[in-house]
């Protein structure tokens, strides 16, 4: 009797460990066992690693169709703006290669060329380059896009995770969102425990 009345009050609490423990399963059982094994002639395996193959394609469909689009990029990498940023790292160049490399290479320059001609010959370089850089990468982008595949490239290297990766990755994200639905499950299995306890005085 003594022993029926401890069970009784217990309930609650066995019934907190019930749903913490329920869902703790099923979390461990997204990503374990790695490999199938058979358990009573049945073959059990982690979720994810049983379908990464399908996580990956369907990954990498969304980041190429919804995230990622490389018409976007090719776009970006045009914007005069963005070219912009790149022109005074040219100019160190052009500068570099008139008064160093190519006096360097034809000494006889420096004889008959002065500086002041040097520096309108770089003028003029800069505002061909100035005009024919976004011509020349906006071809260059264009046919990337030809050539590169978001979606293959996404889904190639998802695919290609080892499990403990694919855990790492997932967990780094949500191991709170985890540890909270576990609470929640302890929770509610106290709650359904308070109820079967109420349940048995009415």
């Amino acid at each position: 009797m003594d022993m029926h009345g401890i069970t009784f009050w217990l309930q609650p609490i066995i019934a907190a460990f019930t749903g913490w423990f329920t869902t703790w399963i099923a979390f461990y059982m997204l990503f374990h066992p790695r490999k199938p094994i058979n358990l009573l002639g049945l073959k059990i395996q982690g979720i994810f690693p049983k379908r990464q193959h399908v996580f990956a394609a369907k990954m990498g469909a969304v980041v190429a169709n919804e995230l990622l689009h490389f018409n976007e990029i090719a776009e970006r990498i045009k914007d005069p703006k963005e070219l912009a940023n790149v022109m005074p790292d040219i100019e160190k160049h052009v500068d570099t290669f008139l008064n160093v490399k190519l006096k360097e290479k034809m000494p006889v320059i420096s004889m008959f060329v002065g500086q002041g001609t040097l520096e309108k010959i770089k003028e003029g370089l800069m505002e061909e380059i100035e005009i024919m850089l976004p011509e020349v990468i906006g071809k260059y982008a264009d046919s990337l896009s030809t050539k590169i595949d978001v979606q293959k490239m996404v889904t190639e290297k998802v695919n290609n995770f080892s499990s403990d990766k694919l855990e790492e990755v997932l967990m780094a994200v949500m191991k709170k969102e985890f540890r909270f639905i576990e609470l929640i499950g302890g929770f509610f299995g106290f709650l359904i425990g308070l109820i079967q306890m109420a349940l048995t005085f009415i």
